[in-house]
């Protein structure tokens, strides 16, 4: 028996290590671009602008009160129906700016929460040296609630790697996708499967994490709710 499943796994692992590949791809372009663009809006936003304020609040209500799969259709489907050239997504570019504005969302709130944590007294004391208020947030409160950042981040991250797996709904070949085609192959062999599958997610994931302890360790992270 064990001869057998051996064979099945030899037959499909190639597949799955190319939709692993896409995943691996996807989900770190988008975590990237997502942790870029939550970086500067969570900082915009602790400036407490109102109307910066009100704009990515409105961002934020959107992306994180809705499912991440309908915003996918809404990328891929509606907004190429509104006849603008540059709206007219493939499902690749749809996927990475959906998942990248999703990553977006989370991160501009786990930045703000931290710029927030960091003593209003670290800014004062900055701008009383002589520090203007973009110097002092560059040089004494970023650096700062940059340690907050980490722990929450990884949460963060893996989500965005395990929800790659819905991307398959507009043609992306992912390890998820992988796993279905190769049930197809062998529908009696569904949970050796999906095992491998989960196996494959295991090993992407745990680095991400172990990565996120060490880098927490390295700058001295302090383990805080920001929920």
């Amino acid at each position: 028996m064990f001869t057998e499943e051996w064979k099945i796994i030899e037959s499909i692992l190639p597949f799955l290590l190319e939709g692993l590949w896409t995943t691996i791809k996807v989900s770190l372009s988008a975590i990237v671009v997502g942790s870029l663009l939550g970086g500067v809006l969570g900082t915009l936003r602790s400036f407490r602008l109102p109307v910066v304020k009100h704009v990515i609040g409105l961002y934020l209500h959107l992306f994180r009160g809705s499912p991440f799969l309908i915003q996918l259709y809404v990328f891929y489907f509606v907004l190429p129906e509104l006849g603008v050239p540059w709206l007219e997504f493939g499902s690749w570019t749809a996927s990475l700016v959906a998942l990248s504005l999703y990553t977006g969302c989370y991160v501009t709130e786990i930045v703000n929460a931290a710029i927030l944590s960091v003593p209003r007294g670290q800014e004062e004391a900055a701008r009383s040296l002589g520090m203007s208020k973009l110097r002092a947030m560059r040089h004494v409160v970023l650096p700062q609630a940059l340690r907050l950042t980490i722990p929450p981040m990884s949460g963060v991250y893996v989500i965005i790697i395990k929800s790659t797996a819905i991307l398959s709904v507009v043609g992306i070949s992912e390890l998820t996708r992988q796993g279905e085609v190769a049930i197809l192959r062998f529908p009696s062999d569904i949970l050796l499967i999906y095992g491998v599958v989960a196996l494959l997610y295991f090993a992407f994931c745990y680095p991400v994490l172990r990565f996120t302890d060490w880098a927490e360790n390295r700058v001295g992270g302090v383990r805080v709710n920001l929920d």
